[in-house]
């Protein structure tokens, strides 16, 4: 039985950057909109089964509502905290249920607790917020469409292992970056989002992708060519280069750069500054760093197997599956 599995957090696009940049709020109603076209697409091509994450909000039930479908649509059987720890059990549970493909709804920091569970189930991430570059934004009936074709088994083609970091520190448990790792001069957590640059002291991104946002825009405007199957090292500070970049949405800074350097995949750099200090994750502060204490980050290949959809469509359309008799 063809079957797809769909993650949505009811918390994306709605951090302090609504506050200190000009993100917009990405609404919930939305969310459960996307998911009912992502429904219709899925049963355009033949999927039998769809298991839904439970959330707070409700945002799978929402889509369903006065949806008539003659593929079966379950909420997923498990113990919910309302927390990320949600979206990484769902993933584990989907992996388990063979499903096909999984359907992410969320931004950088859902999609990296998603991989985070090692699934070799190929994800679809949809962007639901302003300040992401590992989900795309992609119309809900076209994704549903491309992860439909990638769970049947007709475009194995169009997916592809994306590039991750691999964290590993002095103390704690291993971690994963999708995007970038930086250290960040602030003794704690606190709001969780990155806005400003000065306090940015060295960063590690593990593609350079031009017209993204973020830490990422960084690097894609200081190289002069596109470098998306390589990383960069990049250090902050006098003696350097200004790089003017779109840190957030709306929010664009300038940032002193250093030194930098290209990575190729399995190199690793060592960061750490002499007092305290934050490392964050995709955009995102995550882990408080004590004085002295060293961080190795490693730039994988061998990331999240990911949904391309142009290819998934193409493949599909060249092999006639939208095509019917009269």
């Amino acid at each position: 039985m063809s079957s797809v599995g769909i993650i949505a957090n009811p918390e994306s696009g709605r951090d302090i950057r609504r506050l200190v940049a000009h993100g917009s709020i990405f609404d919930n109603y939305e969310k459960a909109n996307i998911v009912r076209r992502v429904l219709l697409g899925l049963e355009a091509v033949g999927v039998e089964q769809v298991w839904l994450m439970p959330d707070a909000f409700g945002i799978g039930q929402r889509a369903l509502d006065g949806l008539r479908l003659r593929l079966r649509v379950s909420l997923l059987p498990m113990p919910t905290t309302f927390t990320a720890a949600d979206s990484h059990l769902a993933t584990c549970l989907m992996a388990e249920r063979g499903v096909g493909c999984i359907i992410t709804l969320g931004g950088d920091g859902t999609n990296r607790i998603v991989a985070k569970a090692r699934s070799a189930v190929p994800l679809l991430p949809i962007s639901t917020g302003t300040n992401n570059v590992f989900p795309r934004m992609i119309e809900g009936t076209v994704a549903g469409l491309a992860a439909g074709l990638v769970a049947r088994g007709l475009a194995p083609e169009a997916v592809d292992s994306v590039p991750c970091l691999e964290i590993r520190r002095e103390r704690g448990p291993e971690d994963m970056a999708l995007i970038d790792a930086a250290v960040y001069d602030e003794p704690f957590v606190a709001a969780r989002a990155l806005w400003d640059m000065h306090k940015l002291k060295a960063v590690v991104l593990a593609r350079v992708e031009p017209g993204s946002i973020g830490l990422s825009s960084i690097g894609a405007h200081l190289l002069a060519h596109d470098q998306e199957e390589k990383g960069l090292y990049i250090r902050t500070g006098s003696g350097g280069r200004q790089v003017l970049a779109p840190v957030a949405p709306g929010l664009v800074q300038s940032v002193p750069v250093s030194e930098y350097r290209i990575l190729c995949p399995g190199e690793t750099v060592v960061m750490g500054q002499s007092r305290p200090a934050v490392l964050a994750l995709d955009g995102e502060r995550e882990i408080e760093l004590r004085a002295g204490e060293r961080v190795w980050v490693r730039l994988s290949a061998a990331g999240p197997r990911v949904v391309d959809v142009r290819k998934a469509i193409t493949a599909a359309a060249g092999a006639g599956v939208f095509l019917r008799s009269d």
